[in-house]
């Protein structure tokens, strides 16, 4: 999921930070500021908050790595310390990690950060650490080889390091913790530190637990819905039903009588039309001693809403206005993402034309963690604690509804249960502030999973018009595909100046660049619902329509649908890729994947009687993904008997991480496919838990997903999202090869148990 920030092209610049804290460790790490910003030399020998930067070594020789990211289940809070510990050349066992707070820094000049960009999404913290956390290891270990020259009277370049020691040419050597406290009164290098060569890493690269796994499987980690202080008062929120909904009465006597209700409060939604960059909708607060009075006492609320202008929307009639502006008649709306060549000259001259419609619906987050926040808001200072993608967006937001300095308002991160987009999003926090605002007691807001489905910022309902025509060689001579969808611009600031298109349709995806007539276009749908980030955002809508329409070619040429999708990716070049990942699209890449998916799952041979072989590629983020699944769907019920998945993301810093990545996102994909949807009638969501947004059951879920790790030695992309897109797409394609029924909307459901 891409983060939700603000367009910038600012640059950052680094500054190095030295010191020692009172036991003497050495504390290493970077603080950076925006472009044309500086922030003061703070010299060595500075105190550290909590674990300080992001090095700490101990002079009994432990070791302290920070954590920088929002651990949401991606693996960052193991990969991102993997990267520092590697250029500082120690063993990892001796390596302890500790999750770093917010680091928001005030300069002479502005904000700044003191950890650098600590969000999670788009699948950005690994490209974005790569260089950046490898210079602080190498940094503490120059201070080290430097201390221990002076030690020794020998020129530095002398001297290696090897597993937590400096090693002399004679033999001797020194424990980093003899060192540390010659090391910490150090200056900082002038120049920046020469990287290790990948041909000798000994961490990165290399099969990694989790650290903290231990403390999940036991179930003493703390997520943000775990936060708790001293007389904190537990919210619940009644929200209106309808988008841009009002608070028409309140009745709230018999809420008060509840035993352990301390207080309700109302809370403002944003005016209609107006940016959802605030609480989501209007709302009762509840304030309670206790989650379960806090719940009975919103049970006795007696309320009348006053609906929004949305009240009457409704699945169908969105698709009714879908299926009317994608009608010839309506072309003239149609924003233009990408037109090469002359498409309409290519299909008057075609030998024939394919054409096929691919639906998809709104689908909400569903993170096995609702929304939670634990705030105290005090005179000159605020507390969050909570499980969140963007901090910098949550500082923002207490600071305009509390009018504290950011600076006065301190984060702490906690490991979520799930993000995928949705805590990119703020609104929980903010209706925390205005709730904490008016009381003088800690409050921790909480959701129902009810809330939490009913209240979402949905990914984009989508219907897709595609059309190729053939020449008299039976290429592929023009490629249409138009889009009616719901833009994810939706009353959002940060995307506000952006084309309309932007987030929604990506116009350098394949097959962009490879077919000489192509054109993709979007017709906007009128709709109330907030839209949001959602796992691989574009791309887990766009793979599904692409790569089906690719095989539905395939079948109609009786080309074999591997060998179609080698043939449009041609030679191997880099095409010019404009969108999140680039800056180029690899084909080569994209072919190696593909035939290493099509290997392991035997394709070509031919199945067992009732099972059929579906495969699916797509880019995203920068990673090349391949799925090929082997199933069957007997009387309509789905059996995924094999689930391969070959993914690319150039230098892989933790393989099993990855690997487990690629299972979780292969069994998101399966899950998307067979059971989730959101739909609407008369305004309102009409799922309400997982009884009717079902998330795929074990027993609907493969065995095993069987991963192939391409290592390409690019430079490293992010893993989180990039196992999703192209699962979708191979799982129908396979459906259709073992029954001749072609799914081409989402979710499957009970559409095969009406037809076979």
């Amino acid at each position: 999921m891409k983060r939700d920030n603000k367009p910038t092209n600012l640059s950052r610049r680094k500054f190095l930070v030295v010191g020692a804290a009172a036991s003497g460790a050495l504390i290493v790490g970077w603080r950076t500021a925006r472009a044309q910003q500086t922030l003061p030399y703070l010299g060595a020998r500075i105190e550290p908050q909590s674990l300080g930067l992001f090095v700490r070594i101990e002079n009994n020789g432990d070791i302290w790595i920070g954590a920088r990211g929002c651990e949401i289940g991606q693996g960052v809070k193991t990969s991102l310390p993997m990267l520092i510990a590697e250029e500082l050349d120690v063993d990892w066992s001796r390596v302890r990690v500790e999750q770093l707070p917010y680091g928001y820094v005030d300069t002479d000049k502005g904000p700044s950060d003191k950890y650098g960009d600590q969000g999670a999404g788009g699948s950005t913290s690994i490209p974005t650490a790569w260089k950046d956390l490898r210079q602080a290891g190498a940094t503490a270990r120059w201070l080290l080889l430097v201390a221990a020259s002076a030690k020794w009277n020998l020129p530095a370049g002398q001297l290696r390091t090897q597993a937590g020691h400096v090693l002399a040419p004679d033999g001797n050597k020194l424990a980093y913790g003899e060192l540390v406290e010659a090391a910490s009164k150090l200056d900082p290098p002038a120049e920046p530190q020469p990287l290790k060569n990948p041909a000798d890493f000994k961490i990165v690269g290399k099969p990694t637990l989790t650290v903290d796994a231990r403390e999940i499987v036991t179930g003493q980690t703390r997520y943000g819905i775990d936060a708790y202080r001293a007389e904190a008062l537990v919210a619940v929120v009644a929200r209106a039903p309808w988008i841009d909904g009002t608070l028409a009465s309140l009745d709230d006597a018999e809420a008060r009588k509840v035993a352990g209700v301390k207080d309700v409060v109302r809370i403002a939604g944003p005016k209609p039309g107006a940016p959802f960059d605030g609480a989501l909708a209007d709302g009762v607060a509840v304030l309670a001693t206790n989650t379960w009075a806090a719940l009975k006492g919103r049970e006795k609320l007696k309320l009348e809403w006053k609906p929004g202008p949305f009240a009457d929307e409704s699945s169908e009639s969105l698709r009714r206005q879908a299926d009317d502006l994608l009608k010839p008649a309506h072309a003239d709306k149609a924003v233009a993402v990408r037109r090469d060549g002359d498409v309409d000259k290519a299909r008057k001259a075609a030998h024939k034309t394919i054409e096929a419609r691919y639906a998809l619906p709104f689908l909400a987050h569903a993170t096995m963690e609702p929304p939670a926040a634990l705030l105290h808001v005090e005179k000159d200072k605020a507390l969050l604690i909570a499980s969140l993608q963007d901090p910098d967006g949550a500082s923002e937001v207490i600071a305009a509804i509390t009018g504290l300095a950011r600076s006065k308002i301190e984060i702490r991160l906690t490991r979520a249960g799930g993000g995928f987009g949705r805590r990119l999003k703020n609104d929980y926090i903010a209706e925390a502030a205005l709730i904490a605002k008016q009381t003088d007691k800690p409050v921790k807001l909480l959701w129902a999973r009810e809330d939490d489905l009913r209240h979402d910022f949905y990914r984009p309902f989508y219907l897709f018009h595609m059309a190729a025509s053939l020449d008299r060689k039976n290429d592929i001579a023009a490629w249409s595909a138009r889009c009616a969808a719901t833009p994810r611009n939706h009353r959002d600031v940060r995307l506000k100046d952006r084309p309309v298109w932007a987030s929604t349709l990506a116009p350098d995806d394949f097959p962009a660049g490879l077919i000489p007539n192509f054109e993709l276009s979007l017709l906007p749908l009128d709709s109330g619902q907030p839209r949001g980030w959602w796992r691989a955002p574009v791309h887990n809508a766009t793979a599904f329509a692409v790569q089906s329409f690719i095989d539905e070619i395939a079948v109609a040429l009786k080309q074999d649908p591997l060998a179609l999708r080698l043939k449009l990716l041609g030679a191997p070049r880099e095409l010019p890729y404009t969108g999140h990942g680039g800056p180029t699209f690899d084909t080569a890449r994209m072919a190696a994947v593909l035939k290493a998916a099509a290997d392991k799952i035997g394709w070509g041979r031919k199945p067992e009687a009732d099972r059929g072989l579906g495969i699916a590629s797509h880019y995203t983020f920068g990673g090349y993904a391949a799925h090929a699944f082997e199933v069957s769907a007997i009387d309509g019920n789905v059996v995924v008997h094999r689930a391969v998945c070959a993914i690319d993301v150039g230098r892989v810093v933790n393989p099993l991480g990855l690997e487990a990545q690629m299972m979780g996102g292969t069994i998101d994909g399966l899950s998307t496919a067979l059971n989730l949807g959101i739909t609407l009638k008369d305004g309102k969501v009409q799922q309400s838990n997982f009884g009717d947004y079902s998330l795929l059951r074990m027993a609907q879920a493969p065995l095993d997903v069987e991963v192939v790790i391409v290592d390409s030695g690019k430079e490293p992309s992010g893993a989180g999202e990039m196992g999703l897109p192209s699962a979708l797409p191979a799982l129908t394609n396979a459906i259709y090869a073992a029954t001749k029924v072609r799914v081409r909307e989402l979710p499957i459901g009970d559409q095969l148990r009406k037809i076979l």
